[in-house]
């Protein structure tokens, strides 16, 4: 059975710089405020009109598929990770399978948060091993600013999120010292609520004591959207941010260790963990309960922000750019998120 290589890799972020200094003509926050909890100085927002997910998805594409050495028309299946569609649906893969003018191909998207992109390349790794399909375009890109709650009420979450994608293509290799060597995937629904954006959504207020959303009363329909949601600022990303920390603190060394620990390896082997970019706290406080030294851990955050489905690829990209990881180097790429989902990959570059 061949295993999985990321045969070329690609990240765009927008030229749009925004600093933490910036964010203070929207809401009583400072610099300070938001380095010592984040490790944030500074993220990257499309632009309003002409950059979408999907637009920024297919530049880091084009930049991945060149590198792999390859065209878009050898691409044979997409998949794409995003919490922030272009469209309600369609999906993100189907407009970057038409923007590229690809083939017929397979699109699919994933709606995995954090961990969209860990949970898309363990998909992908599936189809390349079953030999179904043998250049696979994996996606994870956002645009988090067209809908964050810019003001002093939200700002414990618009502080942390920017705009980007990162982008791969995976191919088999026969290489038995090369590639991914497993992957791993949880989920756990139970605090579902704790990270979420509720509305527009069909819930109805159904799983939870609290109203998320204010609807009219009517015979049919009219629950997808009011104008109350909007007045009651009920439409932008809720986050209890002290319980996310408590459980991604726990749920990122297991998952970590979990892939070490099924490839019979230790931390010390390890070349580079790339975690998702949530927080810098977060990260540092993996880092030191695994004693990993500062040359195995790579964190962007403080220049990007948390972009989501795209902070593995972007990272891992950057990472790659800088010749942090060499051919051979062992890698782990770790993502925890809104679920809670959390999922880990491990391979050999």
């Amino acid at each position: 059975m061949p295993r999985s290589i990321i045969a070329g890799i690609g990240k765009y972020v927008p030229e749009n710089i925004v600093t933490n200094n910036d964010l203070l003509k929207y809401m009583d926050t400072s610099d300070e405020w938001i380095q010592e909890r984040t490790g944030i100085k500074e993220r990257r927002y499309a632009h309003r009109t002409e950059e979408t997910t999907t637009t920024m998805g297919v530049e880091a594409s084009k930049i991945a598929i060149e590198r792999a050495g390859i065209t878009p028309q050898d691409i044979d299946f997409i998949i794409f990770a995003t919490l922030s569609p272009d469209y309600y649906f369609p999906g993100c893969g189907v407009l970057l399978q038409r923007a590229m003018k690809m083939k017929e191909i397979g699109a699919l998207d994933v709606r995995n948060q954090c961990s969209g992109f860990v949970y898309a390349l363990t998909v992908a790794d599936q189809f390349i091993k079953t030999g179904m399909y043998k250049n696979i375009l994996v996606v994870g890109a956002e645009k988090h600013s067209f809908g964050l709650d810019f003001s002093t009420r939200g700002r414990n979450v618009s502080v942390i999120f920017g705009d980007g994608a990162g982008a791969v293509v995976l191919q088999p290799t026969e290489d038995t010292k090369r590639g991914i060597l497993s992957n791993h995937l949880h989920s756990d629904g139970e605090s579902a609520e704790i990270l979420a954006m509720f509305n527009p959504g069909t819930h109805a207020n159904h799983w939870m004591p609290e109203q998320y959303a204010s609807f009219d009363k009517a015979e049919i329909g009219q629950m997808f959207f009011s104008h109350a949601m909007i007045d009651e600022a009920q439409v932008f990303p809720n986050m209890d941010g002290p319980a996310v920390f408590k459980k991604a603190v726990v749920k990122f060394p297991e998952v970590i260790m979990e892939a070490l620990t099924a490839n019979n390896l230790q931390t010390t082997d390890l070349n580079l963990l790339i975690p998702h970019q949530a927080n810098l706290r977060i990260a540092q406080f993996v880092q030191q309960k695994l004693k990993l030294s500062d040359d195995q851990v790579y964190n962007n955050i403080q220049q990007y922000g948390n972009t989501t489905a795209a902070s593995v690829p972007i990272a891992l990209c950057e990472a790659w750019e800088k010749g942090k990881i060499k051919e051979g180097d062992l890698v782990c790429l770790a993502a925890f998120g809104s679920g809670f989902t959390w999922a880990s990959s491990l391979m050999r570059w």
